[in-house]
């Protein structure tokens, strides 16, 4: 069977933003990041769009973490986007949030986030 293609976003639990602070970190990521893929790799994003475009939210404990992520992300030639905040509402300005990681395949995907837990 083929493998599908995914989207997972990568957030920091650590800054503890309320739900709704959360969920637009967690968009702005998937949308910065589906128009990095649209024009770095067509083909995956296509066939991401083409699957119902599936996208999973997991947690990481700190920033640290985060940039292991983009770090691994960037070594497997995987688009990914890192989200910085402005600092308009709850956390301070400049705070880096979330990474978003895709649209790839589940396989090379898991290969960089599959050790991470459920937000």
């Amino acid at each position: 069977m083929a493998d599908g293609y995914k989207m997972v976003i990568a957030v920091r639990a650590d800054l503890r933003m309320s739900i709704g602070k959360t969920a637009a970190q967690v968009a702005h990521a998937a949308v910065n990041c589906s128009l990095a893929s649209k024009k770095k790799d067509p083909d995956s994003f296509e066939r991401w769009m083409s699957g119902g475009c599936p996208k999973i939210v997991l947690k990481v404990n700190s920033e640290a973490e985060l940039f292991e992520v983009k770090m691994t992300a960037d070594a497997l030639g995987i688009v990914n986007s890192v989200v910085t905040d402005a600092g308009r509402t709850e956390i301070a300005p400049g705070s880096v949030t979330c990474v978003a990681v895709g649209p790839d395949t589940e396989t090379k995907v898991d290969k960089v986030t599959g050790h991470l837990s459920m937000l």
